[in-house]
């Protein structure tokens, strides 16, 4: 009897501090989550050592990936955000001029020289517009990776000869001279079509950084791995605080804010190099000019 006795007292005695010890690991548990939920870092001291302390690490671990995936979250909503903003400045100027020269056509007897005039600046903000909205739509699928390009072993002299004379008649019109080092024709590893935008976009920044009558040089400078391909100016120059800033996206200088321009093309560039397994680097000196060097992979000749 006496024994049937302790017996029920033990199974009772067990079955409580089952369920107590039940409780106390539900509110542990429950307490962990409520930190998980309110992003708070967990400490071991806060839990006794055994199966909670491993529970405890893996919780560390998910709160660890699940805060990266929120800053990748946030970044990516203000790269959003900046985006939107800057397409929308980029577009509002000639969007503005637009609508003022189409005013004009509209609004005013004009005669047919200034009929012709005024229709010439509308197609020169037409064509602005579509250089901005093509190379956005560019940028982007670039970033994305979205456009994936060939790029293989071919001339160099062809791609730059190419870049040239998609700028040459803006050369003549500003009477800028414009110098080629004679230089042996060698193959390097890149696409020639996107090459070609790159080299355009430096030479139309030579261009329209340098006075009249100023002066662009080519250089091509073969080394044991890579190939330079300088091109030089006697414009404005860059300051030296802004030889990084200029590769950002959309970013211009205060200097040459009356000047034309979108801040893309630079950084557009970097993005078809790097596609390339190339690379871009400036060296400038304020008010007396600029070289922009891209480096592209030898192949073998």
């Amino acid at each position: 009897m006496i024994l049937n006795i302790i017996l029920v007292v033990l199974l009772c005695f067990t079955a409580g501090y089952s369920i107590y010890k039940n409780r106390k690991t539900y509110r542990s548990i429950d307490r962990l989550l409520d930190c998980v939920l309110n992003q708070e870092k967990i400490e071991l001291s806060d839990v006794q050592e055994g199966e909670l302390s491993a529970l405890v690490n893996k919780i560390n671990r998910i709160q660890e990936v699940l805060g990266k995936q929120v800053e990748v979250a946030e970044a990516e909503k203000e790269q959003v955000k900046s985006l939107v903003s800057n397409m929308s400045h980029q577009l509002k100027t000639p969007l503005a001029n637009l609508s003022i020269y189409t005013e004009i056509l509209n609004g005013q007897e004009l005669e047919e020289k200034k009929q012709a005039e005024v229709a010439e600046k509308i197609k020169k903000q037409i064509d602005k517009l579509d250089w901005i909205i093509g190379s956005l739509a560019k940028m982007v699928k670039l970033e994305q990776d979205v456009i994936v390009f060939d790029a293989e072993g071919i001339s160099i002299r062809k791609t730059l000869l190419d870049a040239i004379d998609t700028v040459y008649e803006k050369l003549e019109k500003k009477g800028i001279m414009l110098i080629s080092e004679p230089y042996e024709d060698i193959l390097l590893f890149h696409n020639r079509k996107w090459t070609v935008e790159v080299f355009v976009n430096l030479l139309e920044n030579a261009i329209k950084y340098t006075q009249q009558g100023g002066t662009i040089q080519i250089k091509v400078c073969p080394y044991e791995i890579y190939t330079e391909i300088q091109i030089l100016d006697n414009g404005c120059g860059i300051h030296e605080e802004e030889t990084t800033e200029i590769f950002k996206r959309f970013y211009r200088s205060r200097e040459v804010e009356h000047i034309e321009g979108s801040g893309i093309g630079l950084y557009l560039s970097n993005l078809i190099l790097e596609k390339e397994k190339g690379y871009m680097v400036v060296k400038s000196v304020y008010g007396e000019g600029s070289c922009f060097s891209v480096f592209l992979q030898n192949c073998k000749n």
